[in-house]
């Protein structure tokens, strides 16, 4: 295989345009541009193939339980809106999103606290889309991205396409730790690295299910806005909390210093790819231009059929509904865990979609996969969510779509792999090494391994 940036074979062939040698799977390999290195199958996406099998229990895909929306409240909008403004959706619109969406966004976002300008939200391709436009118009390559260690693992994709350096600030039980922060801005400032945004995920956080408290989030953007570093503060699951309402959103304190990222694909359907960004003026304004470069334009279709919902729909109620679900699958959860796995340690989510559980230290999550897909039970390896190998001893367990007692069941069947290589650790770490036996007079040894 040809390496990149030492080949004068490369060099000569990317220059003259040429096909180069490539590989025997991909002729083309030689040109790809060099970002593309980073672009690799998460973790998460490699199990989808495994995990939908129907034996199989997955408590790996954070996919929402949309069989909880009633098909009527959609089959009625998709009608009413073919009616109404059927030629509209089926056509080209604004590279800003239509007008009639924004106005309902804002109105969502009032619920935790944002108070903001129609002008100011941009309607993007699911929020993922959004993600990957704010990196765009920031992250040259040898960036450095600030993201929770652990962070959402598709967001380290993103950023690894873009040869980001993603540097991992840890969380605990209340969320990122901001004299962590300050310690990594400070030793990357000292290193003269340049930081340009942090990436959070601060309510019902994707993976660790903990939420960043209003103090915190208070003082974690003064950090930021002393050294002008910018927020990126993704938040997918606020409104679907259980017991109580969580702290308002980061945006609602904080204008000019952070660009909010939100979604339908929780609240209503990931189906319809529609999600925004809510940022600056100056920012919102390279926003549109990158999203009409990379879309022309979001959605008309979808954008539409969602606005006809919100208009005829009690949808705070079906996300009320959505809560009293996700809250009896974490309930099971957390039941199974302390009646299977006693001996391993998790968060408690107050919402969301989430448990990380931790592990005995010599266990290897990833390693034990294959055994638990076995086992007929799949969840998500810890080290899909960091860049930098760490998470060997833990383990994300999604609790938002399989029923409660497949969640028992899952959980039961997860127990019996851990327990298992538990049990095994032990066994061999009792155990002394095998005497060497030496050769007998006249038997040759073998040859040595020349392959």
């Amino acid at each position: 295989m040809t390496s990149h940036g030492t080949s004068p074979h490369h060099a000569t062939q990317r220059d003259a345009g040429l096909p180069g040698a490539g590989t025997n799977l991909d002729p083309w390999y030689d040109l790809y541009a060099d970002r593309t290195a980073g672009l690799s199958a998460s973790e998460v996406r490699a199990l989808f193939a495994v995990a939908s099998r129907p034996e199989v229990v997955s408590l790996a895909g954070g996919m929402p339980f949309v069989s909880a929306l009633p098909s009527e409240l959609i089959a009625g909008a998709f009608e009413r809106m073919m009616r109404d403004v059927g030629p509209q959706a089926l056509q080209y619109g604004s590279g800003q999103g239509v007008p009639a969406l924004r106005e309902h966004i804002l109105e969502i976002m009032a619920l935790e606290g944002i108070r903001a300008s129609v002008d100011d939200v941009v309607v993007t391709t699911g929020s993922q889309h959004a993600l990957e436009l704010v990196t765009k118009l920031f992250i040259n390559p040898g960036d450095v991205v600030l993201a929770e260690g652990p962070s959402y693992v598709t967001a380290m994709v993103v950023f690894n396409s873009f040869q980001a350096d993603i540097q991992h600030v840890p969380m605990d039980e209340h969320g990122l730790i901001p004299e962590a922060l300050r310690e990594a801005i400070t030793r990357l400032r000292a290193a003269g690295k340049p930081i340009k945004f942090l990436y959070t995920v601060p309510t019902f956080s994707n993976p660790a299910g903990v939420t960043l408290s209003w103090e915190r989030r208070l003082e974690i953007l003064e950090i930021c806005r002393s050294h002008g570093i910018l927020v990126l503060e993704d938040n997918p699951y606020g409104l679907l909390y259980f017991d109580s309402p969580p702290p308002q959103a980061m945006r609602s304190v904080e204008e000019d210093g952070v660009i909010y990222l939100g979604t339908f694909s929780k609240t209503l359907a990931p189906g319809f790819r529609v999600g925004w960004a809510l940022a600056p003026h100056a920012i919102r304004e390279k926003l549109i231009l990158a999203n009409e470069a990379a879309v022309l334009s979001p959605s008309s279709f979808s954008q539409l059929m969602i606005t006809e919902y919100l208009n005829t729909a009690d949808w705070k109620e079906q996300i009320n509904t959505f809560r009293g679900i996700y809250r009896d699958r974490r309930d099971a959860m957390l039941g199974a865990l302390a009646e299977y796995l006693p001996q391993l340690s998790w968060t408690v989510p107050n919402g969301g979609f989430y448990v990380w559980a931790t592990l005995p230290s010599h266990l290897d999550s990833k390693a034990m996969l294959p055994r638990a897909v076995k086992e007929l039970v799949a969840y998500t390896p810890g080290t899909a969510f960091y860049a930098d190998g760490n998470g060997r001893n833990n383990i994300r367990l999604s609790f938002c779509y399989p029923t409660p007692d497949f969640i028992r069941e899952g959980i039961r069947r997860l127990s019996t792999v851990i327990n298992g290589e538990i049990d095994l650790l032990n066994t061999f770490s009792q155990t002394t090494p095998l005497a060497t036996i030496p050769l007998k007079q006249g038997i040759a040894s073998p040859p040595p391994n020349t392959d």
